[in-house]
């Protein structure tokens, strides 16, 4: 089909010519840089993967497996034709198949790790139903930590998932329990730690213990007294389900916990885009507005450890791997490290932005030996998310976030664990682990590497949506967002220019991004549609970590708002450090 046509009336109709794909200029530069005669030979496209892709392992056979896979009719070369149909095609994709590379032999707390908040919910906060279809969409994506409110049922016989004080419908917990045991290990066979709040009384716990133990058998981490004075590594804990909760008070002594946030600082602002929040802004000293907002395990324990220990069943204490806790004293108290013992501490969102304001080296300094968790505040109803490098910059390994949603922020959480193949743990940076300097994401550092990026063309939304979906008179008229999310200093976005009525823009801009803190830096890609009289409509979008970023000329495929990947949708792109 080479025209378009749209309907403006009854009586009048617009016809659009389709343009055919075709090779950008500096792609046939090159082509006729490395080939001979209209044909570029396994020799030239060697050079090519070497010279230009940076693939200094690149050989003769590698080049071979790319002429064969573009199905061209000469053996020994490609045409340009070929050669362009090889650059945007999937075996060409922007992040390198290293799999699981890093190294998994150190203590847990070395690690980022993709982490789930109140998992059992299938939208909003307060009304929507409990389920395990979201824990097994987690644990498909590769999600780490689950986490489950657990209550006595409505007979005070059993135990349900809820989220305590809200109008959502409850799930059994014996039916989460026996989905995590089935999917746990479907994307990665690297622990799962399911953090469990527990408003339950001794007997019931005793029931949970039960349950979890003959669910989960054999696979269920026993911890010996060795792990609580340093947490045992990743790689030893393979195809392992760890239970993480804090030791609860006495039942009858619990008092509810209530939200004293105003409701005026909902997730969810006013000038919303059609494609979510921008990601909050890093610079400067921002803190949110705070109002002592106790919330999930945002208590101080009452006792000492030993006490507040004596009203638990003793089957329940003995399941649990990774202890959290929360003593008396505030944060000078919360993050004092004991060289004895290690734990996990849990924080609001709220409380933490004010802590690292405050106590921002003690908390990377805390991080290194024990393990925090940092939760989204209690009035995001909405199931929505903070920027979760405020977390990582501070070294903290579970940025909890609500999984269900979608919008900018958990696209930066889905960027960062495609990284170390998408195993769902990331090692820290080593200045985020070193004793000898405390990092501090507050001073700017000089630039270690700049990168820079070519925005050469996109294709797919013809095929992937229908041809009135953008415009109703018109084809869309595309432009793409481009920027670096990272500390404070490393963070920008910038924007190509609109191309109007057309369905295979090519933009064919160079951005620079210098890069000061490269190892915690993830190149952020959208596409929107330019609407005059309306908000901008979105055309996809997706987020890489630049550690693992392939230098050359790559096609990188884009995603839904809600991380599903398109079908057809992707950008020609070409990444260059320098």
């Amino acid at each position: 089909m080479s025209k378009q046509t749209y309907r403006v009336c009854f009586c009048f109709q617009r016809r659009f010519r389709l343009a055919v794909s075709e090779a950008p200029e500096d792609i046939k530069k090159l082509f006729e840089q490395y080939s001979e005669n209209g044909i570029m030979t396994i020799d030239g496209l060697q050079r090519f993967l070497v010279e230009v892709q940076k693939d200094d392992k690149a050989t003769r056979e590698d080049a071979q497996k790319i002429i064969d896979s573009v199905k061209h009719f000469h053996r020994k070369g490609v045409n340009l034709e070929a050669f362009f149909k090889y650059l945007f095609g999937d075996i060409n994709p922007p992040l390198a198949s290293l799999g699981v590379h890093h190294d998994m032999s150190a203590p847990l707390s070395h690690y980022f790790i993709y982490t789930g908040h109140n998992s059992y919910l299938t939208g909003n906060q307060l009304s929507s139903e409990c389920s395990d279809v979201p824990i097994i969409n987690a644990l498909k994506r590769g999600v780490r930590v689950i986490e489950l409110d657990i209550w006595p049922n409505s007979t005070k016989d059993d135990v349900d998932v809820l989220h305590g004080g809200t109008l959502t419908t409850p799930v059994e917990l014996i039916k989460c329990l026996r989905s995590i045991k089935e999917y746990a290990f479907v994307a990665s066979e690297y622990p799962v730690v399911i953090t469990l709040e527990d408003h339950l009384t001794p007997n019931l716990q005793a029931k949970v213990a039960e349950m979890v133990t003959q669910t989960f058998g054999e696979i269920l981490f026993s911890p010996g007294p060795e792990c609580f004075k340093e947490f045992p590594c990743p790689e030893s804990l393979k195809r392992r389900i760890i239970i993480s909760t804090k030791p609860p008070k006495e039942y009858l002594e619990a008092k509810e916990v209530k939200d004293k946030e105003d409701d005026s600082q909902r997730g969810k602002a006013s000038d919303e885009e059609a494609w979510g929040n921008e990601v909050p802004d890093l610079k400067g000293s921002h803190v949110a507005n705070y109002k002592n907002d106790l919330d999930e395990e945002d208590e101080e324990d009452t006792d000492d450890g030993d006490k507040s220990q004596h009203s638990l069943a003793p089957e329940y204490k003995h399941l649990i791997g990774i202890l959290a806790r929360k003593p008396k004293g505030g944060l000078d108290a919360w993050l004092r490290v004991d060289p004895d013992k290690v734990t996990r501490l849990s924080m609001s969102e709220q409380k933490f932005e004010k802590a690292v304001v405050t106590h921002g080296k003690q908390i990377v300094r805390f991080t290194r030996r024990n393990v925090l968790r940092v939760y989204p505040k209690s009035t995001r109803f909405d199931s929505s998310n903070y920027n979760p490098l405020i977390g990582w910059m501070h070294g903290v390994q579970m940025v909890a976030f609500n999984m269900q949603g979608h919008g900018r922020s958990l696209w930066l959480m889905h960027g960062m664990f495609k990284a170390n193949g998408g195993c769902g743990y990331v090692k820290k940076p080593d200045f985020l682990l070193n004793a000898e300097e405390v990092f501090d994401p507050k001073i700017k550092l000089p630039v270690k590497t700049t990168l820079k990026v070519t925005v050469y063309m996109g294709e797919g939304w013809y095929y992937d949506f229908h041809h009135t979906h953008f415009d109703a008179y018109s084809p869309p008229d595309f432009y793409t967002r481009v920027g670096i999310a990272g500390v404070p200093a490393d963070s920008v976005m910038k924007k190509t220019k609109i191309l109007e009525d057309n369905w295979l823009p090519s933009w064919n801009e160079v951005f620079e991004f210098p890069l000061t803190v490269p190892e915690l830096a993830l190149l952020r890609i959208e596409v929107h549609e330019y609407d005059m009289s309306e908000k901008d409509d979105f055309g996809g979008q997706t987020c890489l970590p630049i550690s693992e970023l392939r230098s050359g000329i790559r096609a990188v495929p884009l995603y839904s708002r809600k991380g599903e990947k398109y079908n057809s949708v992707k950008l020609l792109m070409r990444f260059e450090f320098i």
